[in-house]
């Protein structure tokens, strides 16, 4: 038995003055279930993604999507966490539920406050996402990690300077249309391609437009069977959904590979029965430009080292063979833990429904996702198909 989403609703990311983990769950709950033109008393199951990892006090927070409405009283609800893919990991939970029988209609929030925490803290907390007893050491937090990868990538392959202020580039005008997004700037090759005092080196060869936001937000979709779709509004039908977990320790594999990564995609091309090119277009997880680089390599886009070809020729461009990030991915939209793989999904469904405004994709038919929790630890892959 496979799903469909059928409503989604979506929040501005950034710093969110104002609000906090239960009035954004509540927001979107709420708005979630007016489109999909469903009454809470529907729901069969609640699926929280929330990292948290310090981010807020209340860190028992299933029940919190309950205050949307009484009527979401003693139905069930659990709170997932698997890293940055945690939003997906709330999604995939939802499908399995449908999948085993146990639920006919399933609310999946995602959320994250991050801007409360001090930069300190915020470092720490993202580096529960590693393996503390090797990667700690590493200087600059996550972004250090990942600065480690870049400096082992140019050893490997050569500088990619070049590349990487391409894709930073290119997330940033996309980001423009989204609004959505906590940056809504188009700031131009020469500008993420040079260190300036506006874009300072950060760890390795990143620099701040290497990196994506800390950010609040919250997203929220309500799946259904197909049967049960089909009588609504709207109906986005999962063609695969792929989870692939990989060794956390890097030290345990060749970190420059993403092999989790490569393999969530083989796996879900073939539950879908289609390519990679396939693809009308692609959301997929750019913490760090690097990774979206190597992402290309890890798909199937180039072969290894080859990646920065795939950004030259403007293969991943929003008008491109297959546009990569029409959202300006989490480089521009903003990386609120929890919320970020609920938040691609729901783009993915505006994109199929013809309702992305300014991140419109002509012809939009399949839309790719991935979510990816660490340094390709967590890897989801889930392929969407409007059915109505």
């Amino acid at each position: 038995m496979t799903a469909c989403i059928v409503g989604w609703a979506h929040l501005p990311f950034g710093k969110l003055s104002g609000e906090t983990v239960e009035s954004m769950i509540v927001e979107v709950a709420t708005d979630a279930l007016k489109h999909a033109a469903l009454a809470p008393k529907d729901i069969d199951e609640i699926v929280l993604g929330h990292f948290n990892a310090g981010f807020s006090a209340q860190d028992f927070t299933a029940s919190l999507v309950l205050q949307a409405s009484p009527d979401l009283r003693f139905k069930r609800a659990t709170r997932v966490e698997n890293a940055c893919a945690t939003g997906s990991a709330a999604v995939h939970q939802g499908l399995k539920a449908i999948a085993a029988g146990s639920a006919r209609i399933v609310l999946v929030v995602g959320v994250e406050q991050m801007t409360t925490t001090s930069g300190p803290e915020i470092g720490r907390n993202l580096l529960k996402a590693s393996y503390i007893r090797e990667e700690a050491v590493i200087d600059g937090g996550f972004a250090g990690i990942f600065g480690k990868i870049a400096d082992l990538y140019f050893q490997r392959w050569g500088d990619q300077s070049d590349a990487l202020a391409r894709i930073a580039a290119k997330n940033h005008k996309n980001g423009v249309g989204n609004p959505y997004a906590q940056i809504r700037k188009d700031l131009g090759y020469e500008f993420c391609r040079n260190e300036s005092e506006k874009n300072p080196r950060v760890a390795g060869p990143l620099k701040r437009t290497d990196c994506s936001l800390v950010s609040d937000g919250a997203a929220a979709l309500v799946l259904a069977d197909v049967e049960t779709a089909l009588k609504c509004d709207r109906a986005i039908v999962f063609r695969a959904a792929e989870h692939v977990q990989d060794f956390l320790p890097m030290s345990r594999r060749d970190v420059l590979k993403f092999e989790g990564c490569a393999l969530a995609w083989q796996r879900a091309l073939a539950q879908a029965g289609i390519g990679l090119r396939d693809l009308s277009f692609a959301e997929v997880h750019d913490c760090f430009t690097i990774a979206e680089l190597i992402e290309y390599e890890a798909m199937g886009l180039a072969a290894e080292g080859q990646g920065a070809r795939v950004i030259a020729e403007g293969l991943v461009a929003k008008d491109g063979a297959l546009p990569i990030n029409p959202s300006g991915g989490l480089k521009a939209k903003g990386h609120p833990i929890g919320a970020t793989g609920v938040s691609m999904h729901a783009l993915t469904a505006m994109q199929l429904t013809e309702t992305a405004g300014d991140m419109q994709i002509e012809n939009a038919r399949l839309g790719g996702i991935f979510n990816m929790g660490g340094t390709a630890v967590a890897n989801y892959v889930s392929i969407l198909e409007r059915l109505r």
